[in-house]
Formats: C-alpha cells, sequence, structure tokens
C-alpha cells in the first residue's frame, strides 16, 4: 500500500473514456435543446426555460450549481487536516432554505423578473442596479475562472492529466452547451453531473470501506485522530471553524447564495408556480445533506488509509487538494476507468458551476446592461444572449489561464467570492426587510460593507491566522516506509503539522505582524460575510433614517423611529439599572420576587399591563368599529 511506496500510478485508457463520455454527454443535451427549442423567440426562453420547469430537475439542478470541484476535492481534505466539524454545514443550510423560500423566493417570483438586480431599480434606482450587476459579474468572472482551473491543476499534478487539456476542453464543453442550450441544457446536464459527482464519491468511499474493514473501523481511526470534533461551541470568533463559526457563518455564506445571487434565482423562479419553486429549495436540501455525507466521510477515509503515512508531510503531494486524487490513484488505480469516473465527479462539479455562471451572467448583462437602454427585438435579444453565453464562456477560460500565474492571489480571489457575497445580501435585505430604507442608504450601506468586508479578508490574506486558531489536528509518517525522490528515507519520520492550507501567503515574522494580525485579521473567514451584510444594513439604516427615509415608508418619518427606539433603549435601560443595583443578590428568591418588597402602586400598573398587549391596542378598536361597544360588557367581569 502507499506505506510501502509512493503511487505512481497514472490515467490509463479507460479512464480517459471515462471522462470524455462525461464531457460528449453533456454537450449532447446542449444539442438536444438547441433542436428541441429551435422554434423560440425570446431571451426569456433562453435564460429561464419559458418559466416552464418543474421542481424536481430545478432541485438537483440547485444543488450541483455551487457544489463545484472544491466542494469534490477540498471538503475531504479539510476533514483530514481540520476534522469533521464543517459538518455543521448540515444546519446551515436547514437555515438558508427557510430563510430564502420564505423570505426572498416570495418576492423574486411575483415579481416575475429575470435579474435579480432589477428588483434593486425598483426598490431604490438605477445606480443602485448598476453597482449591484457590476460586482456580481466581477464576482462571478474571477471565481468561475478559478473553478475552472484549481481542479485541473491538483489532478495534473497527480494523475499526469494533461492541465491545459483538461481546462480548455472543459471551458469550451461548457460554453457550447450554454450556448446552444440556454438554461433547460444548464439544468439538466447539472443533474447528468450531480449523478456523477456522487457516483465519484461512492466509489472512493466503498473501495476505502473495503480496504478498511468496515465501515466502523474508519469511525474509530477518525475518532483517535481526533477528526470526530462535532462538539466544539467555543464562542470565539478568532476559532476557524466551530459549531457557531460553521452554522452562523455558514448560513450567511449560503443565503447570499441562495437568497440572491443571480445563478440560484435565476433556476427557482424559471418553475411554473412558486409551489414547484418552493418544493425545490426543499428536496435540493436532500441533494445538499447528501453531498456534504459523501465528502465528509471521504475525508475520514483519506484520514483512515494515511493516519500513519501522511502524503503531505511526506512530501508526495505539494497542496492538500491533491490528496483525494491521490488516494484515487493510491487504491483505484488498478481498476481502469474508476480513477476516471473520480476526474469526472471533480469536472462535473466545475461544470455545473461554470454554466451556471455563464447562463447567469449573460442573463444579468441583457436585462440590466442592454434591455434598458435599446429598443431591441426579442429575438435579437434571444442572439445577443447566445453570444454573450460564448463571451463569458472564453472569458472565464481566459480568467483560468490568469490564474495560473496569480501564485499566492490564488487563494485570496477565492476568497473574495465570499466577501462580495456579504454586502450584496446587506444590499438585498434593506429593500425587502427594511421599507424606509432609501436609495442613499442602499448605497452607502454596499460600499461600506464592501470596503470592511475586503479590509479584513485581504488583511487575513497578508497575515494569515496563528496555527492556535486554525488549530490543524496532528499528521505523522511514522507508518510510511519508503524513499522519496529526494532520497530522504521516511521510515519512522514525524513531522511537524503543516500551517493552514487555506491561505498562501507567506509568513510574517510574528515581531512585523501588525495589532491587528491577531485579532481583526484573525477573525474566521466564515465571518467575512455576515460582518459584511451587517454593515451593509447599519450604515444604510443610519444614512437612510438622516436622509429622511423613503417614501415608501408611508407617513412614519424619522421621529416616528426615534420614539420607537427611545422606547426601546429606556426598557433596556431598566433592566441594566436593576442588574446593577442588585449585582449582590445571592439567591434566585430574590431575582424572581424582588425580595417580596415591592410596593403596591407599580406592582398594580405591571398587573394592568401584563396581558393588555397589542391586541387590545389594535384589536378591539377594530371590534368596536363593526361590532359595536359590546366589549365594554368586559369593566363588568373586571
Amino acid at each position: 500500500m502507499s506505506e510501502d511506496s509512493p503511487v505512481t500510478s497514472s490515467f490509463a485508457v479507460a479512464d480517459y473514456v471515462v471522462f470524455a463520455l462525461m464531457l460528449v454527454v453533456s454537450a449532447a443535451v446542449g444539442v438536444y435543446y438547441a433542436w428541441a427549442d429551435r422554434g423560440q423567440r425570446s431571451s426569456g426562453d433562453f435564460l429561464m426555460g419559458g418559466r416552464r420547469l418543474t421542481a424536481l430537475p430545478v432541485s438537483l439542478s440547485l444543488t450541483a450549481s455551487f457544489m463545484s470541484a472544491i466542494t469534490v476535492l477540498s471538503n475531504p481534505a479539510e476533514v483530514y487536516h481540520y476534522g469533521a466539524s464543517i459538518g455543521f454545514y448540515g444546519l446551515s443550510y436547514i437555515i438558508t432554505i427557510v430563510v430564502t423560500s420564505e423570505i426572498f423566493l416570495p418576492v423574486f417570483y411575483r415579481l416575475a423578473v429575470t435579474s435579480t438586480y432589477e428588483y434593486l431599480e425598483l426598490r431604490f434606482n438605477r445606480a443602485t442596479r448598476l453597482l449591484g450587476t457590476m460586482l456580481f459579474i466581477v464576482q462571478t468572472i474571477l471565481y468561475t475562472g478559478i473553478v475552472i482551473y484549481a481542479p485541473a491543476l491538483a489532478l495534473n499534478q497527480v494523475t499526469g492529466m494533461d492541465l491545459w487539456g483538461a481546462v480548455i476542453s472543459t471551458g469550451v464543453v461548457c460554453t457550447f452547451y450554454c450556448t446552444m442550450g440556454g438554461l433547460k441544457a444548464v439544468v439538466w446536464t447539472d443533474v447528468i453531473q450531480l449523478g456523477v459527482m456522487l457516483a465519484g464519491f461512492l466509489s472512493v468511499i466503498v473501495r476505502s470501506v473495503v480496504l478498511q474493514g468496515g465501515v466502523f473501523p474508519i469511525i474509530s481511526d477518525s475518532e483517535r485522530g481526533g477528526r470526530l470534533n462535532f462538539w466544539d461551541f467555543d464562542t470565539n470568533p478568532l476559532r476557524r471553524h466551530t459549531f457557531w463559526t460553521v452554522t452562523i457563518g455558514g448560513a450567511f455564506v449560503w443565503v447570499s447564495i441562495y437568497g440572491i445571487n443571480q445563478a440560484q434565482v435565476q433556476r427557482y423562479i424559471s418553475c411554473k408556480s412558486i409551489g414547484h419553486a418552493r418544493a425545490s429549495l426543499y428536496i435540493n436540501l436532500l441533494g445538499l445533506w447528501s453531498i456534504l455525507l459523501c465528502s465528509v466521510f471521504a475525508g475520514m477515509c483519506l484520514y483512515s488509509v494515511y493516519k500513519n503515512c501522511d502524503p503531505w508531510t511526506a512530501g508526495l503531494v505539494s497542496a492538500p487538494d491533491q490528496l483525494m486524487p491521490y488516494l484515487v490513484m493510491d487504491i483505484l488505480g488498478n481498476y481502469p476507468g474508476l480513477p476516471g469516473l473520480f476526474v469526472a465527479a471533480a469536472y462535473s462539479g466545475s461544470l455545473s458551476t461554470v454554466s451556471s455562471s455563464i447562463n447567469a451572467l449573460a442573463a444579468v448583462t441583457v436585462e440590466d446592461l442592454i434591455k434598458p437602454y435599446t429598443n431591441m427585438s426579442e429575438k435579437h435579444l434571444s442572439w445577443i444572449s447566445k453570444g454573450l453565453s460564448f463571451v463569458y464562456g472564453a472569458l472565464c477560460i481566459g480568467m483560468a489561464g490568469l490564474a495560473s500565474l496569480m501564485g499566492g492571489i490564488l487563494q485570496a480571489a477565492v476568497s473574495i467570492f465570499g466577501v462580495i457575497g456579504g454586502p450584496l445580501l446587506g444590499l438585498f435585505t434593506l429593500g425587502i426587510l427594511c421599507p424606509f430604507a432609501n436609495s442613499k442608504g442602499a448605497l452607502s450601506g454596499v460600499l461600506s460593507g464592501l470596503v470592511v468586508s475586503l479590509w479584513v479578508g485581504i488583511g487575513a490574506q497578508i497575515y494569515p491566522p496563528p496555527p492556535e486558531m486554525t488549530r490543524p489536528l496532528p499528521l505523522t509518517t511514522d507508518g510510511c516506509n519508503f524513499t522519496t525522490a529526494n532520497s530522504i528515507n521516511w521510515t519512522s519520520t514525524a513531522l511537524p503539522v503543516q500551517p493552514n492550507y487555506i491561505t498562501t501567503a507567506p509568513v510574517h515574522n510574528l515581531n512585523s505582524r501588525p495589532v491587528l494580525a491577531d485579532n481583526w485579521y484573525s477573525l474566521s473567514y466564515l465571518y467575512f460575510s455576515p460582518i459584511g451584510t451587517i454593515i451593509a444594513i447599519s450604515v444604510g439604516l443610519i444614512v437612510s433614517l438622516f436622509s429622511g427615509g423613503s417614501p415608501a415608508a408611508g407617513s412614519l418619518m424619522v421621529a416616528d423611529y426615534v420614539v420607537f427606539a427611545l422606547m426601546l433603549l429606556v426598557s433596556a435601560a431598566v433592566g441594566v439599572y436593576y442588574a446593577w443595583v442588585s449585582r449582590g443578590r445571592g439567591n434566585s428568591k430574590d431575582f424572581l420576587t424582588g425580595s417580596r418588597k415591592l410596593t403596591a402602586l407599580p406592582v398594580s400598573m405591571s398587573l394592568t399591563a401584563s396581558f393588555m398587549s397589542s391586541t387590545t391596542l389594535l384589536a378591539n378598536p377594530a371590534e368596536v368599529y363593526r361590532y359595536g361597544a359590546i366589549i365594554l360588557l368586559f369593566g363588568v367581569l373586571f
């Protein structure tokens, strides 16, 4: 096994056949829908599938869209190095789907918008819409290029698969079926690619279970190695992964994807009814859980196989993202076609993400940058949509080429996806949940949120968090018994744990680190999105209040909100006052009964207020208005 010799397997003909078959099937779906919908006349048919899609395929497409090759390659490596605490993403998925289904979906579906950024003009003004659109375009092109390049690099260095052949073939096939078939082709290829992703995971899991003697030995190995670190409830926001960072921070990240990201919104509002749209979100939850479970357990398999001989510290792989391909070639290399299946799974993740991005980019460009300023017919807009799909596909392939030159900036570019999503989520939340927010507040809020989140995000890349915050788990090469190309014998050699692999920035001398490096810049990366969201909302509310609010808020003015806020502050101040003056109380009776020293007047008023709720204030006058003053007889009962 790998403890006796390094993996030297490479791709066989059967592996290339399996990989090519996945690309051919994806392209065939595009050709089919180009033929089936050859009579479509509008850009809406091309970009939205005619708004006639049903829940099941859309739900599977939603799952596949952002489960990229990063999920297939990085999640298992994450578990291998830091433990299975990312399993709490399962809870953040629940929060995400409920919030999206109940808050964002009804707004976008009933407005029947093609671009989510149309809402920003309807709610605020055109400048806000254009800002949101441009942020989305920059974020998506950057992220998509990396999604194409990163897995190609990892797989090339382990399997020997040609790097640029994989990059170009993936980009070309994806661009082809997006351009030919539109949203319908994207959705149905996503369905196929999700199946390939699951099959790839299962091939690795089943083989690992057989080699390790069952599921329970894998779980036992993971427990002894500290990988089952689920119950970490540390509230320290500097800790990289805990229950709170993954659940709360992860919820913000995923709501920014499902709630407002064009690629996801475009899918569920393409359903033929709001019931189908809502069902697609909840069915998609099962898909998210399935992929998460597979990726976490694959990481446990990875650790169980290499618990005594870590390929990374032994120098057999140069990056953690290469661990899963290394495992595949190690345990499946003698089964022609199965390594190809796993590579197809990784690239299915890339294809689903890239196709979603290309289709979404075409949609926002047509709806936000072309249609409002031209009088083109729907037929012409349909052809422009197809042309834009081709152009954006080429741009994403070009971005993949640029990513190859980025070096240490590569991971920084990946983190920008979350950094931009937070302020955009704050912008949409302002519009939907804060009726008095105006365009001045919206623009000020999103720009402030963007500045702050970029500040902390870039700072974290330049000054990575210290190991005590990331807490990588122990790795060893004690069980290795081979000689590497550098003629170093790894028998019974224990190497130190590697630093946090999420960043590739140079390590700075502790004495040269600024004051903010060990607190502000060390904040968990999952909190970047909440910071951007909260800053955007807070600044947006303050600026809106002091600039007169929004006409949509009716007769409520700044003074009205000041009075309401004053009532809340006075109530809170009373609590603080009695917490201070009674700070020496010694038992629960003092706390619960006021030491039995209260007088008649305040108690009588408290008795009156206790059950005279807002129902009394709002419903009693309405009762008299509709049915008369008979309720005055309640006075007799009192």
